[in-house]
């Protein structure tokens, strides 16, 4: 534990991804492999199912401190996180001489998840005495495990470059290796890390290759003749994999959603074996797509499956061929890939993502235009002659996106936010004006600077009107620009209305509040993409 903390400490003090990745390797160099597992399990986002109600920790620390319940309140209000208050307040406590540490497989394995079948006397009795002996930074990550609420600033991607730097792997073989189910033993991590294939899992999807924003003009990219353009999707970035005779639908973020999606399992049935597609699920009918917002109600539902899909159909829009006849063949040019692809997919739910094709940049700008009234966010650019990578690798997959739904909102509501933000406020609520009231309408946290951050969380320190819990009421002083992708009907929300990705574009402090946008604005934006 006291070797994980460290390595969380050195992460979680720096900026630099560099520093980030060679504290990893070489945390994974010395770690014994049972540790060094369930490192590589936290650190790539995955989480323990939460152990523990942050209320239960919160009452065990007033009673090791006979602090009043207070003062922790202020602490937390202070802070913004429920661990961290705990750890810090614990601080005056004596730490207990342990002669024998506990490696982080034992915490884990005999441990934390020991806590599952115990009764809430019993869980006290065994947290309390656990802290006992730890430091705050200790107790602060024993905290995080048993909330579930452990997070790193770190990406997989970081994390594939330390193991492959600590082992002297390929960063593609590591990458691949992560993908899919796996469990964290010393077993796994020792096949992690040999330098010989242990590959053996039929159902593993490939990492995906992702495309960057295109930030620059797009003629800097030189003849038109030298990309595939495709009509950018919006849905979920899915591989579907067949081999042995079975078929997996693995989404991007490595949930497998086979049986979510029996419509494309089905159509899959007619590939020939050892055979993987890179695609998007969309809701689709009368040949469009449906509003990712139809997508959401198949992504949510474990029953009534045969239901659902007859009310939202869905294809598997294909746009790269992985793998073929059992062979890896993403290393050959995309061109190439795609003519074996078309050939391979039988009509109906699989189908080819079609091609733009435009003369010049300027035309397909044109085109471009046309992207809301078909569905989608705008075009994806493809260099004819890339090999498909691992990750984001730019300079040959770009985002051509069209440009975001914006509305003009006021600041009503904030909160802290996570990891290294978690003592700041940063997570906002905007509403717009109905009948001479602010209605939230959206919530974001992405899109100012660092000084800004700043700024703002002194501001709303000093202007909260409210508090519920964390989340503080204040003023409604301060305009924002909301910049977002989609926007659909929702009961869920007061406003009735739903949008998607929102963040700030820029702070407005040339407008006052009263010239913020109003209800109606926004469901006519409503209408306007409904009429698309």
């Amino acid at each position: 534990m006291n070797r994980f903390a460290k390595l969380y400490d050195a992460i979680d003090s720096t900026t630099s991804t560099n520093a980030k990745v060679a504290a990893m390797a070489r945390y994974f160099g010395e770690a014994p492999p049972a540790d060094a597992a369930w490192a590589v399990f936290f650190l790539t986002g995955r989480r323990l199912k939460r152990l523990l109600p942050y209320a239960a920790i919160h009452d065990w620390t007033i009673a090791a401190t006979g602090l009043p319940s207070w003062i922790i309140e202020e602490s937390y209000s202070v802070v913004g996180d429920g661990a961290e208050t705990a750890a810090l307040v614990l601080d005056q406590l004596a730490i207990v001489e342990n002669t024998a540490p506990l490696p982080l497989a034992a915490w884990v394995g005999d441990r934390i998840l020991s806590l599952r079948t115990m009764d809430p006397h019993t869980q006290r009795e065994r947290v309390t005495a656990w802290w006992a002996p730890l430091d705050r930074l200790q107790r602060f990550v024993l905290l995080k495990l048993i909330t579930g609420e452990f997070r790193v600033g770190v990406s997989q991607t970081l994390v594939v470059r330390a193991l492959a730097q600590a082992w002297d792997l390929p960063v593609a073989t590591v990458a691949a290796r992560l993908m899919g189910d796996w469990t964290p033993t010393a077993d796994w991590f020792a096949s992690l890390s040999s330098s010989e294939s242990t590959d053996v899992d039929q159902s593993r999807p490939y990492p995906f290759f992702l495309a960057s924003p295109l930030e620059e003009d797009v003629s800097t990219l030189g003849d038109p003749a030298d990309w595939i353009l495709e009509w950018k999707w919006d849905g979920i970035r899915a591989q579907l994999v067949k081999r042995g005779g079975a078929i997996h639908l693995w989404s991007r973020g490595e949930e497998l959603i086979t049986h979510r999606f029996p419509e494309i399992v089905a159509a899959a049935t007619h590939l020939p074996d050892g055979a993987v597609l890179d695609g998007e699920v969309l809701a689709f009918r009368d040949d469009r797509p449906l509003p990712f917002s139809a997508l959401q109600q198949r992504i949510g539902r474990q029953k009534q499956v045969a239901q659902m899909a007859r009310a939202v159909p869905v294809v598997f829009m294909t746009y790269d061929l992985l793998e073929k006849d059992g062979e890896d063949i993403r290393n050959l040019p995309l061109s190439e890939r795609r003519e074996r692809l078309i050939g391979l997919l039988p009509p109906g739910v699989l189908r080819p993502s079609p091609i733009v094709v435009e003369g010049s940049w300027e035309a397909l700008a044109e085109v471009r235009t046309e992207s809301r009234t078909r569905g989608v966010e705008g075009l994806m650019l493809k260099r004819a002659s890339s090999a498909y990578g691992v990750g984001r690798k730019r300079g040959d997959w770009w985002k051509w996106k069209i440009e975001p739904y914006t509305i003009d909102a006021v600041l009503i509501y904030a909160q802290p936010g996570s990891g290294k933000r978690a003592s700041l406020l940063t997570d906002y609520t905007f509403g717009v004006w109905d009948q001479g009231e602010l209605v939230p309408v959206a919530k974001a946290y992405s899109g100012l600077s660092n000084e800004e951050i700043a700024e703002m969380d002194r501001w709303i320190r000093r202007h909260t009107v409210e508090r519920f819990g964390p989340v503080r009421h204040v003023e409604p002083v301060h305009v924002f620009e909301l910049g977002f992708e989609g926007i659909a009907r929702s009961s869920r929300h007061r406003a009735g209305i739903a949008v998607r990705f929102p963040r700030m574009l820029r702070w407005r402090k040339d407008k006052r509040p009263e010239e913020a946008d109003t209800l109606e604005n926004v469901r006519r934006l409503l209408e306007s993409a409904t009429e698309r």
